[in-house]
């Protein structure tokens, strides 16, 4: 077999994103879910279809937004092209550039998941990418499809990766494309099923991403190269399988990675501490700049999987598990990204609350309180008279109550501390100011 060293050109920085998946009984109104990612500094988002309340929801916030057309429809897109068109001139024109488009992702998965749609899978790809040139935006917005790594065999050593043959019809065309229009491979990359699946040959640190003595790390007996993780090792597999059909200048951006924080009794790695650690450890991994052991430097943006938990999901309990945050936006773990920057950075130390200011007009403040408490749709009930926050009976009190109420409620973004003026972001906790009483509300609101 012929090995290949693969050099590219890349100046794409690496950047962390996050799935949106909607199997959610109780899933956030749009605004909701672009609040909590402006909290959390989340500036890349990939969407499973091309919603449009969604796609309302994030105009004018700058966060760059990859939509996709769902697998049931990639037959009618695949055979026609005035169908593509339509799609595009729908999902995307009718918002672009307002909602800040940069990917379309066509289908997902299809050879392993809807393979009686993979014949018409480039097709589908090509008259996408022919609507965007129509309406010029081919330059903006780039058109690729996400594979599961199973596509990959023999995986490791990744020098001896190759893709599974019987897609080379579909494949070798695809690759030609993402090449001739400048975009990227898509994969999906998921240690934790690798780790599953693999009787004991994979080490659970392996798949982690734990810093591993050099004693420990996997060796491509080819290269020499040393592999302390999974997902390097696939990324790099993904190279050499594309070297191997001589394509040596797309690179390859992972379109989902992820470990679920909850399973069955025959899942017992899927735990708080392990999804903390894999997640903590990926965001931290990509944001460094690392790039891959074969390919150092090279950027391999990541969007991990995903938002929210979708306990609407069929399957083990591990499939309703994967999210960061549950439906109200709370996070389902702290995140250990010190020192990575602000993106994801849910850490309760820099902890940040909304209080009404020291010396506000106190008819102004009453006036923002009953906002609140009114068209805010914070519930106030608590500083009732005879309840919990009823004491101390005073506007700053209650007002400060209800801000923080509501600043939490639109997931801390920006602008919604202000009420005309009276209130203000503090990094103390109210509790500490006002009564000890208040404490439980402030940690759960």
């Amino acid at each position: 077999m012929q090995y290949y060293n693969v050099h590219f050109v890349f100046p794409a920085e690496a950047f962390i994103g996050v799935n949106i998946g909607t199997d959610l009984s109780d899933m956030p109104h749009p605004t909701q879910a672009v609040a909590l990612l402006k909290a959390q500094q989340i500036r890349h988002v990939r969407l499973y279809d091309a919603d449009r309340g969604m796609l309302v929801a994030l105009a004018d916030t700058g966060i760059q937004v990859m939509i996709s057309v769902p697998n049931e429809q990639l037959l009618g897109i695949g055979q026609s092209n005035s169908t593509a068109a339509n799609w595009v001139s729908h999902n995307v024109v009718a918002h672009y550039p307002a909602t800040n488009i940069t990917g379309i992702c066509v289908g997902s998965e299809v050879f392993t998941t809807t393979p009686n749609a993979a014949p018409v899978l480039v097709n589908a790809m090509k008259y996408i990418q022919s609507a965007l040139v129509a309406s010029n935006l081919d330059r903006q917005i780039k058109v690729s499809t996400p594979l599961s790594s199973s596509v990959i065999l023999d995986s490791f050593p990744p020098s001896q990766a190759f893709f599974n043959r019987s897609w080379n019809p579909v494949l070798i065309p695809m690759l030609n494309f993402l090449q001739s229009t400048g975009s990227h491979l898509m994969l999906n990359i998921y240690p934790y099923y690798d780790y599953m699946q693999s009787n004991g040959v994979i080490p659970l640190d392996y798949a982690l991403m734990k810093p591993l003595a050099p004693t420990k790390e996997a060796v491509d007996a080819n290269t020499l190269v040393h592999y302390s993780n999974v997902f390097d090792a696939m990324v790099d597999a993904s190279y050499f399988a594309m070297a191997f059909l001589n394509f040596t200048n797309i690179p390859v951006m992972v379109s989902e990675s992820g470990w679920p924080s909850k399973g069955d009794t025959n899942e017992p790695d899927a735990t708080l501490d392990n999804a903390n650690t894999y997640n903590s450890n990926l965001i931290r991994h990509v944001l460094n700049k690392t790039g891959t052991p074969n390919h150092p430097g090279i950027a391999v943006s990541t969007y991990i999987y995903e938002l929210y938990n979708e306990d609407l999901k069929p399957g083990p309990v591990s499939e309703k598990n994967w999210g960061l945050f549950n439906a109200n936006g709370e996070p389902i773990y702290i995140l250990h990204l010190t020192g990575s920057g602000l993106v994801l950075a849910n850490d309760t130390t820099n902890q940040t609350y909304c209080a009404a200011k020291e010396g506000a007009d106190p008819k102004m403040l009453q006036a923002a309180l009953d906002w609140a408490c009114g068209p805010g749709k914070v519930n106030c009930s608590a500083m009732l008279q005879g309840e919990a926050c009823y004491e101390p009976d005073n506007v700053i009190a209650h007002a400060t109550y209800a801000f923080n109420s509501y600043y939490n409620r639109m997931g801390k973004a920006p602008g919604t501390c202000d009420f005309n003026g009276v209130a203000a972001i503090t990094t103390t906790n109210p509790s500490e100011i006002l009564l000890p009483q208040f404490e439980h509300l402030f940690s759960n609101v």
